[in-house]
């Protein structure tokens, strides 16, 4: 007698998402930047951030850590982000 064969996939369930609003504007804007702790994404945020600076005049208003790429960011860090940033790039590294 064979055993049943199990099937683990399942079909992708939809979603509406809500995207963030674009400034109308980069000039002067203060960012926000979600290090999360892979192999250069501290370069890879703080040289984006610089190539923002020079062409647009922005400036980085804060720089979280995460504690592992895993982990998500504390609630703490998402208010002063939100207070402190006009938008947020979130880094990968590797």
């Amino acid at each position: 007698m064979s055993s049943p064969l199990f099937d683990p996939t399942a079909a992708p369930v939809g979603r509406e998402v809500m995207m963030a609003p674009r400034p109308g504007r980069l000039d002067g804007l203060r960012i926000g930047l979600v290090e999360n702790t892979k192999f250069n994404s501290d370069k890879l945020l703080l040289r984006l951030a610089d190539r923002l600076g020079r062409r647009h005049g922005m400036t980085v208003a804060r720089m979280v850590r995460k504690r592992s790429p895993s982990h998500e960011v504390d609630e703490a860090a998402i208010d002063a982000l939100r207070r402190q940033s006009d938008f947020v790039v979130s880094g990968i590294g590797d």
